[in-house]
């Protein structure tokens, strides 16, 4: 796990350095600090602001539960969409459960 959490941590720094990188080869006029490394993981440089705040975390009206990360390299969780998600899941487990139950505690009273 040690081992795991040390790969993870170097993936994290590189990807920092790179989007650092990405931004000071463009000229400066281009430069936004915002966008993404190889295509695919987001960055923002920029100071936050609350509207942006409020869309990365707390969007309930989109089913996006990853949304670009308002500062650093990354994603945020947006919280609403991943409570409903995770409340659907632990519904749909419950459910699935039930019957098992049922037939298990009918064995046992037979």
């Amino acid at each position: 796990m040690k081992d795991l959490w040390s790969m993870v941590r170097t993936l994290i720094w590189v990807t920092f350095f790179a989007a650092i990188y990405q931004e000071l080869r463009k000229p400066d006029a281009e430069r936004t600090w915002h966008g993404k490394v190889a295509g695919v993981v987001p960055y923002d440089f920029r100071v936050p602001t609350l509207d942006r705040l409020r869309a990365a975390y707390w969007d309930p009206d989109t089913d996006q539960v990853f949304t670009d990360r308002v500062f650093g390299v990354g994603w945020a969780v947006n919280l609403p969409v991943a409570a409903r998600k995770l409340a659907a899941l632990v519904d749909q487990y419950a459910t699935a459960s039930r019957p098992a139950l049922r037939r298990s505690s009918s064995r046992e009273s037979e």
